[in-house]
């Protein structure tokens, strides 16, 4: 997430626009929270979860209404080599990605458990790690125009993992994987279900994280300026269902998507050349 180079220049160009008219900003993320890389949303304390990626420290922090750090929870039994996105299940236990892969070396991919009843206390402990590779990953690294095995967003469906790959190949062209891993202690094997195309351009289309609706109808992907929408699907056969990009009429360095409730999104993003830090909200018309 940190070799950004010419995303910086896109910053540099686009510093002086104007706030987006389709984004609503809710605050700005505690100073203490400089890389954000996931949030999640428990509705019954009015709580967003977030974490930070690699080098930050094995904490997650629970965010009021006001943006305000309320909880902090270190998770002891964990080691933050790249967190990069936090989910949750229907029983409302929160799940940490630490599946970041920038250089597509890393063969100790895993997700880790965090049970509902120990977000009150300031230390617990992962109830279980779900370790796992992809199949198709038979060199590490691969070559440079097949850097397929990063990935930033990640949520849960029916006791499944679901993985958005960020594609980091030369010559980007937006092809994404999905991946499936059962919720299920141990070693796990992922399994490709298909793969769909965002555009050419890294800097607006390369996937940052991934959300599911409550009611599972909406499956969303997050650029740093756009969403794509996954709607009319059944099951968890997301490309069988229309794909749709939805301009956000803003730039930042975007890295954290989760839904509010089924018509609302919050997201958040990077500050990065005094652009950014914030949490905003997006509200679908449908």
């Amino acid at each position: 997430m940190k070799n950004y180079i010419s995303i910086i220049v896109a910053f540099i160009l686009l510093a002086c626009q104007q706030d987006s008219t389709v984004l609503k900003t809710l605050y700005s993320l505690p100073k203490k929270l400089k890389e954000v890389s996931g949030i999640i949303y428990s509705p019954e304390n009015s709580t967003l979860w977030t974490l930070e990626d690699s080098g930050n420290a094995n904490e997650i922090y629970g965010l009021n209404a006001q943006g305000e750090i309320a909880k902090t929870v270190t998770i002891t039994n964990a080691t933050n080599v790249d967190w990069e996105d936090i989910t949750k299940d229907k029983a409302g236990n929160l799940y940490i990605g630490d599946f970041g892969n920038n250089d597509n070396i890393r063969k100790d991919l895993c997700i880790y458990k965090i049970d509902k009843s120990t977000l009150g206390k300031e230390n617990a402990v992962s109830s279980y790690k779900i370790s796992f590779a992809y199949p198709e990953q038979k060199d590490f690294p691969p070559k440079k125009t097949e850097m397929f095995y990063d990935v930033e967003g990640f949520f849960e469906f029916n006791n499944n993992f679901y993985l958005f790959t960020k594609n980091r190949s030369k010559n980007f062209d937006g092809t994404a994987s999905i991946y499936k891993i059962p919720n299920a202690a141990g070693k796990q094997k992922a399994t490709l279900l298909g793969k769909f195309k965002t555009c050419s351009n890294y800097n607006h289309c390369a996937i940052t994280s991934a959300a599911i609706s409550p009611d599972a109808k909406k499956v969303v992907i997050l650029c740093h300026d756009k969403i794509i929408l996954f709607q009319g699907f059944q099951g968890d056969n997301f490309l069988k269902g229309t794909q749709t990009e939805i301009d956000l009429d803003h730039f930042s360095q975007k890295e954290a998507v989760a839904f509010k409730d089924n018509k609302t999104l919050l997201i958040a993003d990077e500050k990065t050349k005094k652009i950014g830090g914030k949490v905003y909200e997006y509200s679908f018309k449908k």
